[in-house]
């Protein structure tokens, strides 16, 4: 690859992970304090990026794919994100908020398999190549909240600004997309095929008990994992955690040293025991944010946050080899599709709108009652743990 392509690639994952991460982590925080937002209607703010997730794969399948080269459809886009990013900051009310705001996680979530199409298509071995491509858009994430840190937007409650400075990125972003090597559409000319589209001919993957099981746990794991994107940027600024987001970033720190560590894992642990260390990650984590303090008790929300590494790589990527072993050449797109579509869609829709109701319930004349918040997703996680151990059998290495 040439040095340019490289730096052009590498500066797309850094801009497009870096206009979603500067609003998503404080979204609750804000909604809360300026929109006077209920949980339940954080949760179903937060939604939205599980509805864009589902409604993605029809962009991508139908248009991108057939019809326009990805860079051109990738530059529309982060246009139109930019605008209507715009008029999400003007919204003084949630009823308001939330059609711009759907509107966009439309718009946004086809990015993120239309930057990784773009970038495969430059590689002669994405293998070795596509993780160092890819870490720039976790540098982007990081990047963002330590620029809410720097900004002081957290504790100026000026968190209105995050769209704002979104909408300039997409706006950039978007110019920028149209310089990007070209990237002709692979199946131009053909019909469109809905079962691929959506998964459904990986279906019959589910007639095998152990990825039944694995599909299932992935499903549930997710409802735990949506009170973490929710949840913790407000409850570590009710305790008076300064510049929190910035904090959180050490999570996204954490994923990146723990991606290039994983083939080591796998290697020595195989398929079963790093999906239970993952998913004991997630007890672990929830356990700490129940107990952890602003004084004595502070290591363990810093521990917490760390976990994120081993919470995400060690389920969710362990995951997706497993699904691609499994499924082989042929339905390998369609398999991983399916995966997508039942996590981040199905999965965290409903883990958006849970863990909001939850909030509800355990509200406060101060804030909330965080300690037994947490309880909930911490048994979540714990059950299903316990299942996964007892019903998922380790695959056969071939």
């Amino acid at each position: 690859m040439k040095p340019t392509t490289r730096i052009q690639l590498a500066t797309m994952m850094f801009l497009n992970f870096f206009l979603w991460g500067i609003w998503f982590v404080t979204m609750g925080t804000y909604l809360g304090a300026r929109l006077n937002a209920s949980g339940v209607q954080i949760g179903i703010a937060y939604g939205t990026q599980s509805l864009g997730a589902i409604i993605a794969p029809f962009i991508i399948g139908l248009i991108a794919d057939r019809y326009f080269a990805a860079q051109f459809i990738l530059g529309v886009l982060h246009l139109c994100g930019a605008a209507l990013l715009y008029f999400v900051s003007l919204q003084t009310s949630f009823t308001d908020f939330y059609p711009y705001l759907l509107s966009y996680m439309i718009v946004y979530m086809p990015t993120l398999a239309l930057v990784n199409a773009i970038s495969f298509k430059q590689m002669q071995n994405a293998e070795k190549e596509f993780s160092l491509i890819r870490m720039w858009g976790t540098i982007g994430w990081i990047a963002a909240g330590l620029l809410i840190g720097w900004l002081a937007l957290e504790k100026n409650q000026q968190l209105d600004q995050t769209f704002r400075i979104a909408a300039g990125v997409s706006l950039a972003l978007g110019v920028f997309s149209f310089m990007l090597p070209h990237t002709p559409p692979p199946k131009a000319g053909t019909r469109a095929n809905l079962g691929e589209i959506i998964g459904l001919d990986a279906l019959r993957l589910l007639k095998d008990k152990n990825f039944l099981i694995f599909f299932l746990s992935s499903l549930l794991i997710c409802i735990p994992l949506a009170f973490y994107y929710q949840e913790t940027n407000m409850f570590l600024n009710e305790l008076g955690m300064a510049s929190a987001a910035s904090k959180m970033t050490m999570g996204q720190m954490s994923e990146t040293i723990f991606l290039f560590l994983m083939p080591l894992f796998f290697a020595r642990l195989g398929v079963k025991k790093m999906l239970l260390i993952g998913m004991a990650a997630w007890v672990l984590r929830y356990l700490l944010f129940s107990y952890g303090t602003m004084d004595s008790g502070l290591w363990m929300l810093y521990a917490g946050i760390i976990l994120h590494g081993i919470c995400y790589d060690f389920f969710f990527v362990t995951g997706q080899i497993y699904t691609d072993q499994l499924a082989g050449e042929k339905i390998r797109s369609s398999a991983q599709g399916m995966i997508t579509l039942a996590t981040y869609g199905v999965g965290m829709l409903i883990g958006f709108w849970f863990a909001g109701y939850i909030a509800d319930q355990y509200k406060t004349a101060n804030g909330h009652d965080w300690a037994s918040i947490w309880m909930v997703p911490a048994l979540i996680a714990g059950v299903i743990l316990l299942l996964f151990a007892l019903l998922f059998k380790d695959p056969v290495k071939k």
